[in-house]
């Protein structure tokens, strides 16, 4: 069947079945609409306020999320579904159209930056952007507990590829969330810092939603590891809390018990570039790094028989991220190294 085109208030979240639509939301520029694509599908046990989703291109340069969420779309069975599941393969669908992080051509937004007080319904944060935000938090939040954010480096850095989240007071969450992440099979799992306002993960956390992020790539390209821990990152969310039917084995380094534990929650952990320049990588990510050990030299090309600026480690542990283009601004983070944690919860 073709896909609906409906506005929110449309949306059947609720009913047996599955439904595949394009949620309208006023462009903002055109006599138009920007499409979002959203799926669901919901079988016999599904209940209020209890589901998952995930979602794709929350910035418009990852490429992973979306390839993982249009290939599920073929894959999942509706009768296998148990509960409910909602799937965006592109969330922020104007960042997406011009392939950059923020909405470029529309409102110059981050969409991981739009879950703000008043997002989409104040003067001065009503841009398409926003209005998204306003649409995940009234229409998507009440219908789950279980929210999967695919994200990669996309053109701002080359990550070692993990799963995520943040530190959280609740202790039991804290533990669903852990075991949820460790189940995308990948290198790393992250505990990482909360200080960035607006963030979609943040405010799911908030919420009480079990919640996990993913950095699957990077470079604007796909990763044929990261759509592999991609889909079973989501795939075994959906099996193991409840929403869809079967049985789903660990891979990659959750299977060989090779998974680390990494956290990366204080400005150490951070090496930020003090001049504009260009980036050499000195060691790949994740490699194990001792504090004040050189992990990159920034060069500066104006003064080209000056010696390069060595990028150093702030702490002992593991090369997180560092800048993948290597043109260089002036107080972007060029490293990232994580202290390796011992044990799980």
């Amino acid at each position: 069947m073709p896909r609906l085109i409906v506005r929110p208030h449309q949306l059947d979240l609720d009913s047996p079945g599955r439904r595949d639509y394009w949620v309208a939301l006023e462009h903002d520029s055109i006599w138009g609409d920007h499409l979002i694509p959203l799926t669901v599908m919901v079988g016999p046990q599904a209940q209020p306020g209890r589901g998952l989703v995930a979602f794709g291109s929350n910035h418009g340069n990852e490429m992973e999320g979306p390839v993982v969420l249009k290939n599920l779309l073929r894959e999942i069975k509706t009768e296998d579904v148990l509960g409910r599941l909602i799937l965006v393969p592109v969330l922020n669908v104007a960042a997406f159209r011009a392939g950059t992080r923020e909405s470029t051509l529309d409102d110059g937004v981050n969409m991981n930056r739009a879950f703000v007080d008043g997002a989409g319904k104040v003067a001065g944060l009503k841009g398409i952007t926003h209005r998204i935000a306003a649409f995940v938090r009234e229409y998507i939040w009440p219908q789950v507990h279980v929210v999967i954010d695919l994200h990669a480096g996309g053109d701002v850095a080359r990550f070692a590829l993990c799963a995520s989240f943040h530190p959280l007071e609740d202790a039991a969450l804290s533990r669903q969330i852990e075991d949820t992440a460790r189940w995308f099979g990948t290198p790393l799992v992250i505990t990482y810092q909360n200080q960035t306002p607006g963030l979609l993960p943040s405010e799911a956390e908030r919420l009480g939603k079990i919640t996990v992020g993913t950095e699957l790539g990077w470079g604007n390209a796909v990763n044929l590891e990261g759509v592999r821990y991609g889909r079973q990152g989501v795939l075994a969310a959906a099996i193991r809390h409840g929403q869809l039917r079967g049985e789903i084995a660990p891979i990659g380094h959750h299977a060989n018990g090779t998974q680390r534990r990494v956290e990366m929650v204080d400005r150490e952990c951070f090496t930020v570039a003090p001049f504009d320049g260009h980036y050499e990588t000195l060691v790949d990510c994740g490699a194990p790094v001792k504090r004040g050990q050189p992990v990159g030299l920034l060069h500066d090309f104006d003064y080209i028989d000056a010696e390069p600026w060595p990028a150093v480690a702030g702490v002992d542990g593991i090369v997180i991220a560092q800048a993948w283009i290597s043109p260089i601004r002036r107080g972007q983070h060029i490293v990232v190294v994580g202290r390796e944690v011992s044990g799980w919860r």
